[in-house]
């Protein structure tokens, strides 16, 4: 049994975490706020712009001249995983969802008999698929030095998986996220962006009105296509982020309980074995005293 000096230094210890717990739960919430409101911002004007092209795009998607970046290569043999997770742990599950996701995909193109490659966004997704994947990684960015997440942090991303893309290094890039709904949920999202995936619905609604484009189309289309991209992977990082400080505020408020459980245990053994110890004492004094 642990003596009575030992059970106060561990108390003490389990206090101490309970104030980190409680401290980073905190931060996460004030963060919350700022990256959910970041978050819910994009939305409208990235789902608007994939409406937009989907609705340019669904007349070219057939045509000879159609850009790579919405027909493809014409086929899917080599597919990249665009993986974006957080730089940081203590988040629950958060990062490991989004990696799971991704490895099931990947294991399902592998049983098909496609190769596949991962590009990395955070570091945490990338420690978690080295284990296993380490030889698919091809490139790993990270964003620790980055205080505020901004397009152009977007923008870089996209123009390396382009320019990958355009060297012929795969045919389909799926990119890979966690969709923010609320501090405990948070939900693992697969969406592919090479080539561009035409919204039907969009494209029908487009199709009932007429619109006029200035330049044409087939000359609006290619500037738009790469910038969609951006856009895309631009909401997945603002989703990721909002997501994060979602999933490490409910965690460290589950720490900071179970921290208190465990405090009341150790407070209730600490004083059962002082009360017993205080007991014995007496007894042995009451018995030395019968004795004389």
């Amino acid at each position: 049994m642990a003596s009575l000096k030992d059970m106060r230094v561990r108390i003490a210890s389990t206090k101490a975490t309970q104030k980190i717990t409680k401290a980073m739960q905190m931060v996460a919430a004030s963060k919350l706020r700022r990256a959910q409101s970041a978050a819910e911002a994009a939305r409208p004007y990235a789902e608007k712009m994939d409406a937009v092209i989907s609705s340019i795009a669904a007349a070219a998607a057939g045509s000879p001249g159609a850009p790579a970046l919405l027909a493809g290569t014409g086929k899917d043999q080599v597919q990249l995983l665009l993986v974006c997770t957080g730089e940081r742990g203590l988040c629950g599950p958060f990062n490991s969802a989004i990696v799971r996701l991704a490895r099931e995909h990947a294991q399902n193109l592998i049983n098909q008999g496609k190769e596949v490659k991962f590009f990395c966004v955070g570091r945490k997704g990338f420690e978690q698929l080295r284990r296993t994947l380490e030889k698919q990684i091809i490139e790993t960015i990270e964003l620790r030095s980055v205080r505020q997440l901004g397009f152009v942090n977007a923008d870089d991303i996209a123009k390396k998986i382009i320019a990958r893309f355009e060297a012929g290094e795969f045919d389909v890039c799926t990119l890979f996220y966690s969709r923010y709904k609320s501090v405990i949920a948070q939900i693992p999202t697969a969406q592919q962006i090479i080539p561009l995936v035409v919204d039907e619905t969009a494209a029908n609604a487009g199709a009932a009105v007429a619109y006029e484009y200035e330049p044409e189309e087939d000359e609006v289309l290619p500037r738009l296509l790469p910038r969609n991209l951006a856009v895309q992977i631009f909401r997945a990082l603002l989703e990721n982020n909002a997501s994060f400080y979602g999933a490490q505020m409910s965690a460290m408020d589950n720490a900071t309980r179970n921290a208190g459980d465990m405090i009341r245990k150790q407070t209730l053994v600490y004083n059962r074995t002082r009360q017993a110890m205080i007991t014995k004492e007496l007894i042995e004094i009451i018995s030395g005293a019968e004795a004389m």
